[in-house]
């Protein structure tokens, strides 16, 4: 009996003018996101970039199903155990913030399913073991943009410096990377606080913070709860620099913040300033591309480092899928180990934030071209690294 064969509109219409071979089968992406609750800043905007994938790749159909975890680490094991039992995804991508990524890597390992994380903690692919073998991911590790972050604090003459972040998964990698990094620079960390997304004050940490009079201070926060603490320092008047993370790259943040988001600067991935690239930057092209599409779809300014994490997370997929589906059908254990095998390898690939090269030690794959350092001012981004 043969496969059951269905063809997007797309792909009738490449067969009408190329010769091409019947589809062998559906291919079928999972993808779990926080489109509500206090991380859904960051899922709309990666369910955006998803809606404006392909979906055809070569002749076969690719359907992507999303699932709404609510910010809810339970929830998004619940949806990653779903789109493997009952929609029989090949690859999940997702979810949206760490805590609940990490929940996802041992069920991973056990359906032996392929996940590209749209979440950035290194903790998600490190250190390599069985169960993050089958866990992937396009965005930048923390020690990367710590890096980028802690160099521009030393060439502004920072000494000692103030730390506020979530009490979770991301605060902690941003917390032990800081304090690791800023005291080879010779940087004091002289007082580090923590709140939780769904604090309405962070009045407390605050008066400690100012309390420590440090040169500068780190907020590690995503999405719009990253507003919370650059507000309170700015309304108590806090004079000194402020860092926030990669994790704060959209406009809700910039909506929220206001005018207390003058002046802060993080390091970030390359598509947030696309048109500010060097035209000899191979990532410009890529970065710029995205953009267009994603403003063209969804309004001036739109454009968000969590659309371009869905985004490259897809443009690495795909390469992998092709070579995949040479050496089995999809909907099969075989093609998912295949694909597996096929995203650790992953070779100089481009996409809107770096370049990168995937390994079995090592299943991130970018390098210090993924960083670069960016200023809120006048309420838009500006490159000044």
């Amino acid at each position: 009996m043969k496969p059951r064969i269905r063809l997007t509109s797309g792909a009738l219409f490449s067969c009408a003018l190329l010769s091409c071979s019947p589809a062998i089968a559906d291919i079928n992406v999972g993808v779990v996101l926080s489109l509500t609750g206090p991380a859904a800043s960051l899922g709309v905007p990666a369910k955006n970039a998803i809606d404006l994938l392909p979906r055809e790749l070569g002749g076969e159909a690719i359907h992507y199903t999303v699932l709404d975890d609510a910010s809810d680490t339970t929830q998004a094991s619940r949806a990653f155990r779903r789109l493997v039992d009952e929609h029989k995804v090949d690859v999940i991508l997702g979810t949206s913030v760490t805590p609940a990524t990490l929940a996802l890597v041992p069920i991973a390992h056990e359906k032996q399913v392929p996940l590209l994380s749209l979440a950035a903690s290194a903790k998600i692919v490190e250190p390599m073991d069985p169960q993050r073998r089958w866990v992937f991911k396009v965005i930048q590790n923390e020690n990367l943009m710590v890096a980028a972050t802690v160099a521009h604090m030393k060439a502004q003459g920072i000494k000692t410096l103030g730390y506020i972040g979530f009490a979770d998964a991301y605060g902690d990698s941003w917390l032990a990377e800081t304090r690791r990094q800023a005291e080879l620079a010779g940087i004091k960390l002289v007082a580090a606080e923590r709140y939780v997304k769904t604090d309405t004050s962070v009045t407390a940490q605050t008066l400690k913070l100012l309390g420590a009079r440090p040169d500068a201070i780190l907020v590690a926060a995503s999405g719009t709860p990253g507003a919370l603490p650059q507000k309170s320092l700015r309304e108590r008047g806090y004079p000194g620099g402020i860092y926030q993370t990669y994790g704060i790259a959209n406009r809700e943040f910039l909506r929220i913040a206001g005018k207390d988001a003058e002046g802060a600067v993080f390091a970030v991935g390359p598509v947030v300033v696309a048109s500010q690239l060097d035209a000899a930057n191979p990532i410009r092209a890529i970065a710029t591309d995205l953009t267009q599409r994603y403003e063209a779809a969804y309004g001036k300014d739109s454009m968000s480092v969590f659309a371009a994490n869905a985004w490259d997370a897809s443009i690495v997929l795909q390469q992998a899928l092709k070579a995949a589906r040479d050496s089995a059908k999809p909907g099969t254990p075989e093609f998912r180990s295949a694909l597996r095998d096929a995203l650790e390898a992953t070779r100089d690939v481009v996409t809107s934030q770096g370049i990168s090269t995937i390994s079995a030690s090592d299943h991130v794959g970018y390098d210090a071209r993924a960083a670069v350092m960016v200023q809120i001012k006048n309420g838009a981004w500006r490159y000044v690294q």
